[in-house]
């Protein structure tokens, strides 16, 4: 593998988050008596939880506070998708640096240290930063200018992660969490 920069998406891509997320919003669900199947769940919250609830449970303010709390539990004991660690490790391995870029805030950083990949990526940019949210390029083109970055590769779960790293000219993988891609990785 020829020495790349990889600038990751969090959510998705390394942590798998929307497993921990569609049990809590299916729980949620329960307490409001709503029933509703993990696929489905699974596939709204892939596209936000704003088209999730509103699908699901449109006219009940409270849903909301209560599936956050839950899933705040959940998280924390974050889940790393298998082969995770060893990309990071891999790409450090071989010259390149790990970026990240997640809409999370500053407790992003706490994720990282609870799975123990903190120390994998050279900076962390969250919604602390201020940039303007995916697919908006502007966090990219921070990255881009800052560490004048020219053979980078973007990685994340979400067509908006593709358009943004498109946006700001860098190479791009769309992951898929149900059909995992660390293999590319492991061929030089």
């Amino acid at each position: 593998m020829k020495t790349r920069d990889f600038i990751w998406d969090l959510g998705g891509t390394l942590l798998d988050n929307y497993q921990l997320s569609t049990q809590a919003f299916l729980e949620a669900l329960a307490h409001f008596g709503i029933e509703a199947s993990a696929d489905q769940v699974y596939d709204k919250l892939k596209v936000s939880t704003k088209e999730a609830i509103a699908f699901f449970i449109p006219n009940e303010p409270a849903f909301q506070d209560y599936y956050k709390s839950l899933e705040a539990e959940k998280l924390e004991a974050p889940l790393l998708f298998e082969g995770a660690r060893e990309a990071l490790e891999k790409v450090l391995a071989c010259g390149g640096r790990n970026f990240l870029i997640s809409h999370r805030n500053h407790q992003v950083k706490q994720l990282l240290v609870k799975t123990a990949i903190l120390e994998y990526f050279t900076e962390i940019v969250t919604s602390d930063n201020g940039f303007a949210r995916k697919p908006n390029p502007e966090s990219f083109l921070y990255l881009k200018d800052k560490y004048d970055l020219e053979d980078a590769l973007v990685i994340g779960d979400r067509e908006i992660d593709i358009e943004a790293g498109q946006a700001a000219g860098f190479a791009t993988c769309l992951f898929d969490g149900k059909n995992l891609y660390w293999r590319l990785l492991q061929n030089d």
